[in-house]
This record gives C-alpha cells, structure tokens and sequence, in this order.
C-alpha cells in the first residue's frame, strides 16, 4: 500500500511532466544538475505513514501519526568547500596580534624611558644647587658657606637676598667709611673678614653701628662669631656669661669681651686679633691672636627694597 507522500508525489511529478511550459523533454521529470522534482517534494512534504486494518464500512483505523520534517531548501554542493568565517577565531588573532604590537611599544616605551633617566643621571641637576643670592661677587663666600649662613641667620633675614655694603677691595681701607655703609642698613649686618693664611672669620652685628667717645658696649644676643680655621664653618653663640657684644669706636671695632675679644679690628683695616672670648666661648677664630687682614666685607640683607643702596 502506497502512502500518501508517494501517491501526492507521484500525481505532482505527473502534472509538471504534462504542463505546456515544461522543456523539451516533457516525459521526463524536470531536473537541475540532476535533481529530480520529486526530491524537491520529498523535502517539502512531511513523510506521513499510515498503518491499520481495514474496518467493515472500508474505513481505516488510524494510529499515531509519525511525522518527519526534512529541509525544506535542497542542498547546494558548492557549499560544501570549508570556509573559516568564526569570528571567535579571528577575535583570537587579532587579539594577539594587539597584545603583541602593545608588547612591542611597551618595550619601545621602557626603553625610551631608561635612555631619558641615563640622560638625566649624566646631565648635572642645577635645580638641587641653592641659589646664592648675592649682589656682588665675593672672595669668602662659596656655595657650602653661603648654605651654613642661611641656616644660622635670623629667620627676619633668611631667604634675603644679600647685599654688598662695604668692601675693602672696593672702598678702600677705612673703618669710618664701614661705619657710614651701616647707617644704610636698619637690621643686622654679616662682617666677614679672612687672614694671610686662609682662615674665614667674622660675626653679625646689630645695625646701625654707632661709634661711641668711650669703651661702650652695644647690641643683642642675635649676634655670634664664627670660623672655617677647623676645616668647615663653626658657629658660636651667645653663652649668657655677660652681654659684650659689640663695641664700635671711630678707630676700632670689636665682637665679644671677657678675657680677650673674639674680634678685633684696627681703624685702617689692615691689622686685627682674636683670642678665647667669654662672650661666645670661642677660641681664636684666626691662625694666629695678631693676624694681617686678607680683605673686609660687609653685607646686608634686603627683600629687594630700594632702602639699600649700593657704591
């Protein structure tokens, strides 16, 4: 017993073999690339089988139906060549072949960074050197001193700049004429003054100096003296012992007092001397007590005000 998928196809296949339109060869079934119509029907129509025993009023007794759904397009065998479109695959290439430029740049990037340090660590840093700030040029003062002033100086003066008020290479030799260059300078002054042999020495005094007709002592206790005889600048301070601090005479000038003066200059500025001070506890800031002067300068400090002037 046929089925009815058979029977449907074989009138189907009958009706195109009989139709005006079809080709040339009406008794056969119409084909491309050898396939036949009733393959194209066996995919559209579902395989429908019926199985039963005929009953006395010639009706068939039905059972569950099976029905298979087969694809309903032929197949095309130019499709069947591989072609790789998953785009998982390529996601995968391009991935690495990023994370391998990214690796190159990053190499290229550490690179350009360890020659940039090299550079730096070969080029000399002027940024870490402090900025001496100084008016004029000086003989005494180098960059390690002019850091151990900035440290001991009072803080109404620290980060000023530094003004030249006297010097003897300048102004020629005259107490008179440092006494008249301190008149310009409402605050403390930094007398610096060095020996034959090398030594540096000095003191900040309180300003105006203000000679005096008689041995009189003047100032505060923000004066000290210092030295570089012990191979880098010493500072001695005030110890509280008395209060000589400075004397000023039109022929003399002198820091400290009580047994010796811890410095003591001659009107000419040629001649001076130093012993142990009880003032500030010092010992002989120079090579010997009796020294000859190498040179004398005195600076003031100024926050760029036009009350200092300079010559």
């Amino acid at each position: 017993m046929q089925t009815l998928k058979e029977k449907v196809t074989d009138k189907l296949s009958r009706l195109f073999a009989d139709s005006p339109q079809s080709t040339p060869h009406q008794g056969s079934s119409y084909s491309k690339e050898g396939r036949s119509w009733s393959s194209y029907f066996s995919y559209a129509i579902p395989s429908v089988s019926f199985s039963g025993s005929k009953t006395s009023n010639q009706q068939y007794d039905l059972k569950p139906v099976q029905v298979t759904y087969n694809n309903l397009e032929p197949q095309d065998d130019s499709l069947d060549e591989y072609v790789d479109c998953s785009p998982v695959y390529k996601s995968m290439n391009f991935l690495k072949d990023k994370i391998k430029d990214d690796d190159q740049a990053s190499r290229r990037t550490s690179c350009s960074s360890e020659v940039f340090e090299e550079a730096n660590a070969q080029t000399p840093n002027s940024s870490k050197k402090p900025r001496v700030n100084l008016t004029d040029d000086s003989i005494f003062i180098s960059t390690e001193l002019y850091e151990f002033f900035e440290s001991c100086l009072p803080n109404i003066v620290k980060g000023c700049q530094w003004v030249l008020l006297y010097s003897t290479l300048k102004h020629g030799i005259s107490l008179r004429t440092l006494i008249r260059k301190s008149a310009e300078l409402p605050g403390p002054g930094l007398l610096i003054v060095g020996d034959k042999q090398g030594a540096v020495f000095g003191g900040l005094l309180d300003c105006p100096l203000k000679p005096t007709a008689k041995r009189k002592y003047q100032g505060t206790n923000q004066s000290f003296v210092f030295t570089t005889l012990y191979g880098e600048p010493r500072l001695f301070r005030p110890t509280g012992a008395n209060r000589y601090y400075c004397m000023c005479l039109n022929d003399l000038l002198a820091l400290g007092g009580g047994g010796n003066f811890a410095l003591c200059l001659d009107g000419d500025l040629l001649n001076g001397t130093s012993g142990p001070c009880d003032t500030f506890g010092s010992s002989c800031l120079a090579h010997s007590p009796e020294f000859e002067l190498k040179n004398v300068e005195f600076w003031g400090f100024t926050h760029a005000s036009p009350y200092l002037t300079q010559g």
